[in-house]
């Protein structure tokens, strides 16, 4: 057997307290304007690095390629 509580819909006032301080808040936090980066000052992070040379593919072929061996040497040593 079971035992009921009757519960209201109505809220305390804590809750109705906090209900009213977070919609503020975010009423608040929603007025304000982002600073969103402008892609000029905040691009120093960049400055000192290289482009990537036309050789980049040869190392993506060589990295390639090791990755296959080690996975044809795996597949041989399991089927030994």
């Amino acid at each position: 057997m079971a035992l009921f509580i009757r519960q209201d819909d109505e809220r305390s006032e804590l809750q109705k307290q906090v209900a009213a301080e977070l919609q503020r808040k975010a009423r608040d936090n929603s007025l304000k304007v982002a600073e969103r980066p402008d892609g000029v000052d905040d691009s120093q992070y960049i400055k000192g690095t290289k482009e990537t040379t036309s050789l980049a593919w040869v190392w993506i072929t060589i990295f390639v390629i090791f990755i296959a061996v080690i996975i044809w040497l795996t597949v041989l040593s399991m089927t030994r």
